[in-house]
């Protein structure tokens, strides 16, 4: 990390290098991360009106409390495990075919500083794009709530969008920014240290690949129960 952050040599090829990363990181993510998040958020709605099925709540209470899952956790923390499996083996895989092709030894010759040619844009890329993932996957989950209303039947969507807004905290946004930073910084560094580091033949690029996945997966996890017993 910290060759990685020194200064770039060059700051026109760096600033391209943080736009391409931006386009594979995050623009090509934005289809499985809508797709996903309107299912979820209609399976949400759905489970809660079917197994909360009782007169004594009021109606707006699952519109209530569907906000508070998909805000809390369900965008921040499951989506980031969704681009872990594939921001995380991409950055993974990338680095690592540079690395055994010598692709990277070749930069290193020339007396380029390859970490951070390489690994810095990545990082920069994912904590500036992921946040805007998890706003739309906020959206998209909402509005597919409301399909999953009107597929059940039983609760308005004048009652679903009135639990929505009823007291709504902008601090459970800004909670749910700060979990996306820190696991975009998680994802983006334990994949581009697995790939970095990686030594090997074409086989090792997948182990590195798996490996980034599953141990980015598992810092994630960990570090979503410690932000949220810092903020409750």
């Amino acid at each position: 990390m910290r060759e990685a952050f020194r200064k770039p040599q060059n700051w026109d090829i760096f600033r391209r290098k943080i736009v391409f990363e931006m386009k594979a990181l995050g623009l090509d993510s934005i289809v499985i991360v809508l797709a996903i998040s309107i299912f979820i958020g209609s399976a949400v709605v759905m489970q809660m009106l079917y197994n909360l099925d009782n007169p004594i709540y009021p109606d707006w209470v699952f519109g209530f409390a569907s906000r508070k899952t998909i805000i809390l956790e369900f965008s921040p923390t499951v989506i980031s495990l969704i681009l872990a499996g594939k921001c995380a083996s991409r950055i993974a895989s990338e680095l690592g075919t540079q690395r055994i092709t010598e692709q990277i030894d070749a930069l290193e010759i020339m007396g380029v500083n390859t970490a951070s040619y390489l690994i810095m844009p990545k990082i920069i890329a994912c904590l500036f794009f992921f946040p805007v993932l998890i706003i739309l996957s906020i959206v998209t989950a909402l509005i597919g709530g409301a399909f999953g209303a009107m597929m059940v039947g039983t609760l308005s969507l004048f009652d679903y969008v009135e639990g929505l807004r009823l007291e709504f905290n902008v601090a459970d946004v800004v909670y749910a920014l700060i979990k996306t930073a820190v696991n975009a910084w998680i994802i983006s560094s334990v994949a581009s240290f697995r790939g970095y580091t990686m030594k090997g033949g074409s086989v090792e690029v997948g182990h590195q690949s798996t490996n980034a996945v599953v141990q980015s997966s598992i810092v994630i996890m960990i570090f979503n129960m410690i932000i949220t017993k810092l903020f409750v």
